[in-house]
């Protein structure tokens, strides 16, 4: 996540400024440099990796438990992991949205946007980010972008599906998969989820900052008709196109990460079998 940070940053500032010219990653990374600083692309590390990490807990520790319940010692099936996946995501979004609000606002805090409705904000740190949004918005706010988030928890699901069936199709032909196999499949996995998904990720963002003007008729932040309001003005000013606003950002950073993590996922999981057959050849 560090490594690739300053993509996700370039990508959030394409999402919720609309004014902001679509350019090359490379370009909308130079103007942030030149306009903000050179440490920019990395505003709102802390805030993020702290949210990744609480994130990533609570997902796993929620699939563990779940799977153990209902596996209680049979064989698992893809489908029910698939399902324990899904049901921990949703957990994972109800637990920690508000971590994800305050977190994209602080990255967003100071910079320069195009679009002059936005609204800036003066946050502290994490704490007082908290102490403002509860206190000028309500308790609720914290939870803005909910409904996308939820949605979104068909992403890992998508993912996993495509992985695990071209990592079959592969393992047909060979009997073992290179790092370069792991990695190549990872990376297409990843990116058929993100660009199925993109438009409810921009939705997201949009919704967790909270500071441009939604629809007047309903102002329930994260509201499926908020949702549906957000995607038609994307479409209408900017053609279908503009739900895509950002993706090759979105795409660089994520399916890079996504096809390492999963190259040092494989990675580990052979050397701790490898350790077990050693340590266990020579209790024998």
């Amino acid at each position: 996540m560090t490594v690739f940070f300053p993509l996700d940053t370039a990508r959030l500032r394409l999402q919720v400024d609309e004014k902001r010219k679509s350019k090359t990653t490379h370009m909308v990374l130079m103007e942030i440099i030149k306009e903000e600083g050179l440490l920019a692309p990395y505003r709102g590390w802390f805030p993020v990796i702290s949210s990744l990490c609480c994130s990533n807990f609570v997902y796993f520790y929620a699939f563990n438990s779940l799977k153990a319940v209902w596996v209680k010692g049979q064989h698992s099936t893809t489908g029910k992991d698939l399902v324990v996946g899904f049901v921990a995501g949703v957990v994972n979004v109800l637990l920690t949205t508000p971590l994800w609000v305050v977190n994209t606002r602080l990255k967003l805090q100071g910079a320069k946007f195009r679009n002059e409705d936005i609204v800036p904000t003066n946050y502290k740190g994490i704490l007082d980010a908290f102490h403002q949004i509860m206190r000028d918005e309500g308790v609720m706010a914290l939870w803005n972008g909910t409904l996308p988030s939820l949605l979104l928890v068909f992403n890992p699901a998508i993912q996993f599906m495509f992985y695990e069936g071209l990592k079959r199709q592969l393992l047909k032909r060979r009997v073992q998969l290179s790092s370069l196999d792991v990695f190549v499949i990872g990376a297409i996995a990843k990116a058929i989820a993100t660009t199925v998904t993109y438009p409810m990720q921009m939705v997201q963002s949009i919704l967790r900052f909270g500071r441009h003007r939604l629809n007047p008729e309903n102002r329930t932040l994260g509201s499926l008709r908020n949702v549906l309001y957000l995607l038609h003005q994307r479409v209408r000013r900017f053609g279908v196109m503009g739900l895509y606003k950002g993706l090759e950002a979105k795409l660089l950073q994520t399916v890079l990460t996504a096809a390492l993590m999963f190259l040092v996922y494989e990675k580990l999981t052979a050397a701790t079998f490898t350790v077990m057959g050693l340590k266990s050849g020579r209790r024998c």
